[in-house]
Parts: structure tokens; C-alpha cells; sequence
């Protein structure tokens, strides 16, 4: 499967072009999007038609992860006669959170069949998702994401979500997993009360799980690049590398 980055951003990025999570993954003519940002319906667009994709996977309930999910809506419901409808397993609250925002409720049930996540495995279409629990927001999830039928070794994408405590991942990742981490705080250290990650947390939790390598995501603005894989590498002996949109590689 093809992992296909539309949006690494965080909440309030300064980069241009540094829209909100949105990652997409692909197997032949199935799509998976785990979380849907601010600013990436767009490049959602540029890559597949939208109403085609086979599911889509919320994280948490941070605007800076779903609320592209509004011009979502819109889309299905105003460019299709008779107007197309899209899965998302999403923490409890979805469906509520953009119905209040538009103060109308049933407006996110006019386009989307919302599930409740549950921890452990469960199928989409072809991908099997794995989630587990991780401290952020009162309901937040990491997912290892694999094909169906491929054999229980074959590597897999651990992807973070915002997580304020690695170990919280540790049961996701198999040995040589690709991890996709939120780097929110840099080379650190992450404030207190702050639930994110810094890099020396991903890297010593990418070394003692085996993961095959680190994709850096959701660096918070004011905090260098360069010097946040360095604080990986300090940690970690795989390869390591920030994503941005555009960004494709092989799972």
C-alpha cells in the first residue's frame, strides 16, 4: 500500500502550504484517510475523487484533525444526484461536534455513516486497522494500519495521532513498522501539560520497538527541523525524515 501525505500541520502552523493532518493511504483502487485537517480538502481532491474513498479514520476530535470533514460534506451532499455518502470511525462526539457547529442537527448524517472507533482491530475495506488508546484528549487513538491477508510479519504504518506518551504507541508497532510520529515540540523537552511528543521521545520509543523507520509530522512552529531529527538519530540508528505534503513512499 502507498502512503500519501496531504497535510503534516499542526494547529496553527506557519509554514505556507502546512495544512492539517491528512494522510491517505492506497491499495489499488481503495483509499483509506486517516484524519481529514484544516486547509486539505483540497489536496484530498487533487488526489482521488472523494466520494470513492473506502473510509476515513479520525484520530481525536482536535479541528486541526477533522474539520475538513465540513467541505466534505458539502461535497457529497451538493456535487451528486442523488448525493454520495462516505464511512468514518471516529471517538464518540463527531457527528454532534459538526452538527452544533453548524446548528443544525442530522447535517453530518445527511452525508456520512459515523462508527464508533473500538480499541483492537477492525476492518475497511481491505485495511485492517489496529487502535490503541493514547493520552491527549479525553478519547484519542493511534492505528496500525496493514492489508488484509498479508502475513502477521509483513511491516505495517503505526501512525501517532497527537499522543502525549509514547508508550502509549509501544503496543502498536511491530519490528519493522514504519512510524509516523507527531514531533510537536521539537528536540524538546514538551511544557508541562503539554499531551505531545518531542523528538527524543520518538526516537527512543522507534529503538526499543524495532520500528523500521520514523516519519516526522506536526511540528509546532518555532522549532527547527534539522535539530528535532538530530534528537531522533541521538536515539535511533533507522532512517529519519520529516513529511510534507506531497510526500509518497511505499508501506
Amino acid at each position: 500500500m502507498e502512503l500519501i501525505v496531504l497535510g503534516a500541520g499542526p494547529a496553527y502552523p506557519e509554514r505556507p502550504g502546512a495544512t492539517g493532518a491528512a494522510y491517505l493511504l492506497q491499495n489499488g483502487d481503495d483509499s483509506l484517510l486517516l484524519d481529514l485537517g484544516q486547509g486539505s480538502f483540497p489536496a484530498l481532491y487533487g488526489r482521488i475523487e472523494p466520494s470513492r474513498l473506502t473510509g476515513i479514520v479520525v484520530s481525536h476530535l482536535h479541528p486541526d484533525h477533522f474539520i475538513d470533514l465540513v467541505a466534505l460534506r458539502h461535497y457529497l451532499r451538493w456535487e451528486f444526484t442523488p448525493p454520495r455518502r462516505v464511512r468514518i470511525v471516529a471517538p464518540a462526539g463527531l457527528a454532534d461536534r459538526i452538527d452544533a457547529l453548524h446548528d443544525e442537527p442530522g447535517f453530518s448524517a445527511q452525508s456520512f455513516d459515523v462508527e464508533r472507533i473500538r480499541v483492537g482491530e477492525q476492518d475497511i475495506g481491505p485495511f485492517a486497522v489496529e487502535a490503541a488508546r493514547v493520552k491527549h484528549t479525553a478519547e484519542s487513538y493511534g492505528f496500525r494500519v496493514t492489508l488484509d491477508g498479508t502475513p502477521a510479519a509483513s511491516p505495517g504504518l503505526v501512525y501517532s495521532g497527537d499522543c502525549g506518551r509514547a508508550d502509549d504507541l509501544r503496543p502498536l508497532i511491530r519490528p519493522g513498522d514504519t512510524l509516523l510520529a507527531e514531533a510537536s515540540f521539537g528536540p524538546g523537552p514538551v511544557p508541562e501539560g503539554a499531551s505531545h511528543l518531542d523528538g527524543p521521545a520518538v526516537g527512543e520509543l522507534a529503538a526499543s520497538s524495532g520500528a523500521g523507520r520514523v516519519l516526522l509530522t506536526h511540528l509546532q512552529m518555532g522549532f527547527d527541523r534539522d535539530a528535532t531529527v538530530a534528537s531522533v538519530r541521538a536515539r535511533y540508528g533507522g532512517p529519519v525524515a520529516f513529511v510534507d505534503p506531497g510526500f509518497e513512499t511505499e508501506i
